[in-house]
């Protein structure tokens, strides 16, 4: 093809064709290959992403208060203003893209949660994301490392086992999560500079 924009929009439309293949392949073979068994302790894991967000710099910040303790009063805040970053993010992501979730389109799909919101990125996935990787930041000890991004990889795999998202929600999820937490320790270092 020798006019650029032909070449553009087919390169466009083989990769979004493929693309959407393998994601909603890979979300068959994840969801309706599930044990059906594990069902309530992913919902319990999902659940666990909200709860954990809030909670994680609330408990920091009263310890913090409790101890006169600046430096982890400061760890708390970055670590909230890193979550409500992420939500005001993800939120506004969500509504500019509107995809509609994987059982909308694929009734085949077992929906196994309460998902109204459009699908992409996963709000569960980036918000234990956004905060495994602000409490990595703050506390940067494997034992905080390791069984964060544990948990927060464990949120976004159940996305997919509960037929919530296709698989690349879950790995925006992730992208937004991360990338949010960061650029809020980033904005934070130069607000402190001025």
């Amino acid at each position: 093809m020798k006019n650029p924009i032909l070449l553009f929009f087919f390169l466009f439309f083989s990769i979004n064709i493929f693309a959407q293949n393998f994601d909603i392949d890979l979300l068959k073979k994840i969801n309706l290959n599930r044990n059906t068994n594990l069902d309530a302790g992913f919902q319990t894991i999902t659940k666990s992403a909200k709860i954990i967000g809030v909670a994680t710099p609330t408990l920091i910040f009263s310890i913090a208060y409790l101890k006169k303790d600046s430096a982890l009063k400061n760890k708390a805040i970055y670590i909230g203003a890193s979550l409500f970053t992420n939500v005001v993010l993800t939120t506004a992501i969500k509504y500019s893209i509107n995809r509609q979730r994987p059982f909308v389109t694929y009734p085949i799909i077992v929906n196994q949660t309460e998902s109204t919101s459009p699908s992409l990125p996963s709000m569960h996935t980036s918000i234990a994301f956004s905060t495994a990787t602000s409490l990595s930041i703050s506390f940067p000890k494997w034992y905080v490392i390791a069984p964060s991004f544990l948990w927060a990889s464990t949120v976004g795999y159940s996305r997919l086992h509960l037929g919530a998202h296709y698989p690349t929600d879950v790995f925006a999820g992730a992208i937004v999560g991360a990338g949010s937490a960061y650029l809020t320790y980033k904005l934070n270092k130069w607000i402190r500079k001025l």
